[in-house]
């Protein structure tokens, strides 16, 4: 009876040790919620539009992986910022945008903000995270910049 009592006890504890490990951050987005604020349509052409995008990535300090014209995709990713307690955590921002064309002179771009962590401990364990950023505001930042961008390129040429 003691040893039933005992198991159900510890049973108890790991249960109740590890439900509070899960989050759930709320329900998921579809995929047009998701594109509601991760694309922007643009009155210019792709060309310009994949440049200006390029452009903004890196004045906002993103070191540009790859790029590809004629797919439209461009991959980004910001500097890797790592902080030692009891371990090694690193923390950056990866990025992407697919750039592409509707008609001659309009021009889709979505994007899409992930934050990547990675923690290992002394002892050689290692976890890797990434979270997609959910905030419209950073997109909505971003797309203001890339619309600047696309201005100043269309009327300097």
């Amino acid at each position: 009876m003691k040893k039933q009592l005992l198991k159900t006890l510890v049973l108890c504890v790991f249960a109740s040790a590890f439900s509070g490990c899960v989050t759930g951050g709320g329900p998921e987005k579809t995929s047009l919620q998701l594109q509601a604020f991760q694309r922007k349509e643009f009155s210019t052409t792709k060309k310009i539009a994949f440049a200006s995008t390029i452009s903004v990535f890196q004045d906002l300090g993103y070191i540009i992986k790859a790029a590809d014209m004629e797919t439209g995709l461009i991959t980004a990713a910001s500097p890797t910022k790592n902080t030692a307690f009891f371990g090694m955590h690193m923390k950056n921002t990866d990025c992407s945008a697919f750039v592409e064309d509707v008609t001659t002179n309009r021009t889709f771009v979505r994007l899409n903000f992930v934050e990547a962590r990675e923690d290992s401990s002394g002892y050689g364990m290692k976890s890797k995270s990434d979270k997609p950023i959910m905030d419209p505001k950073v997109y909505e930042s971003c797309f203001q910049k890339i619309q600047e961008a696309i201005f100043i390129r269309t009327n300097t040429q």
